[in-house]
């Protein structure tokens, strides 16, 4: 299963890391503090992080460029997950990038940025910056497979899709995960992540924290009051509790707030704090 190739100790929970947070502001640039970002990238492995989520698009360049400094050579536990088919602009925006020879460009980018002669996994992202958008990916994922072919590339998967993009992803080769928005207010997946448990796909959930809008509800701070924990910690271990499948990969460029995440996949949530949850996104 992708599970067993992406998650680290069970005792963790909370195996992967997001590095999109490392960049500057908006994602662009390199970041106020660098020595706190790459001591984050070391904290997280010393912690048992085994998943860090990337791409050569964050910066642009600078999280892959932080990794390396911070990582290489890398630890053989250490799985560098990253996505190609989207850019950046000098505006901040993610102008889509994936005709054939920009998904070429982009994975052997990554390769040269992260010092690696193999990507253990790409992400093929779809939609835009306003979310999934339906649409054809059969160009674009035959390219990633030709590339997967020929070496470069250890596992494919899909972000920012919908579900028909995903069934369409399977029908072209096997897929070990898919990265689309979720968390306890944005719960469109709910059908897929089901479906993807059966298959044995991960489901991985960007933004879990509720991205740059953090999550906020009534209901999510009297659990959070109850068990005397963070908000936060709360919908982490709600996503974890929601199914086997769900990898998560919560951001941070605060070492306080790793330790924080990865504490929160340790709470135990009861039937009565899943129900009162369960209703915020419904």
């Amino acid at each position: 299963m992708a599970r067993g190739m992406l998650a680290g100790p069970a005792s963790i929970g909370v195996s992967d890391l997001g590095a999109m947070q490392l960049a500057g502001p908006w994602v662009m640039g390199p970041p106020t503090d660098r020595e706190g970002a790459l001591a984050v990238l070391r904290e997280a492995v010393d912690l048992g992080i085994t998943h860090i989520d990337t791409s050569d698009a964050y910066g642009p360049r600078v999280t892959n460029e932080l990794i390396r400094e911070a990582l290489h050579p890398y630890p053989e536990s250490l799985h560098i997950v990253t996505k190609v088919g989207a850019t950046r602009d000098e505006q901040g925006g993610w102008p889509t990038a994936r005709r054939p020879e920009d998904l070429r460009r982009q994975v052997h980018d990554n390769l040269t940025s992260l010092r690696l002669d193999l990507l253990d996994l790409v992400n093929l992202r779809l939609g835009n910056a306003e979310g999934p958008q339906s649409g054809s990916l059969a160009e674009a994922f035959a390219t990633l497979v030709e590339l997967q072919q020929q070496g470069l590339i250890r596992h494919l998967g899909v972000s920012n899709a919908t579900e028909e993009q995903v069934t369409a992803a399977q029908s072209i080769a096997p897929i070990v995960c898919v990265q689309n928005m979720y968390n306890l207010a944005h719960r469109h997946d709910d059908k897929l992540i089901d479906r993807l448990a059966t298959d044995g796909v991960a489901y991985v959930p960007f933004f879990p924290l509720g991205g740059f809008t953090p999550l906020q509800s009534s209901a999510l701070s009297a659990v959070a009051a109850r068990l005397q924990a963070t908000q936060m910690s709360v919908a982490l271990a709600w996503l974890l509790q929601r199914s086997p499948n769900i990898l998560l990969i919560p951001g941070t460029s605060s070492t306080a707030h790793l330790r924080e995440n990865i504490a929160g996949a340790g709470l135990s949530l009861s039937h009565e704090d899943l129900t009162e949850l369960d209703d915020i996104g419904r």
